[in-house]
């Protein structure tokens, strides 16, 4: 199945702006900065991880109920798949 690519930019944009904000934790440790502040960034990096995932498998959701099957008449994604997915991030 292929996600929408309007949709995936918006996910690789936030992806990209969690890649710097990971790059400025390891930053911060390496240079010893407070703890506090350092799990924070990290929780923050950690957030824009688990939207970006969940706005994937929203995208698979939405385009499994408006295209229910492939070409060759196969499930685009079956309910257990998506589950998976979606406890995956939980």
């Amino acid at each position: 199945m292929e996600l929408d690519p309007q949709e995936m930019t918006k996910v690789s944009n936030r992806l990209k702006r969690a890649q710097g904000q990971l790059t400025a934790v390891i930053r911060m440790l390496d240079a010893g900065e407070d703890c506090e502040d350092v799990v924070t960034q990290l929780a923050a990096v950690s957030r824009a991880l688990d939207r970006a995932g969940f706005a994937i498998i929203a995208s698979g959701m939405k385009q499994c109920l408006t295209e229910p099957t492939t070409p060759s008449g196969e499930p685009a994604l079956d309910v257990a798949k998506l589950e998976k997915l979606f406890l995956s991030l939980a």
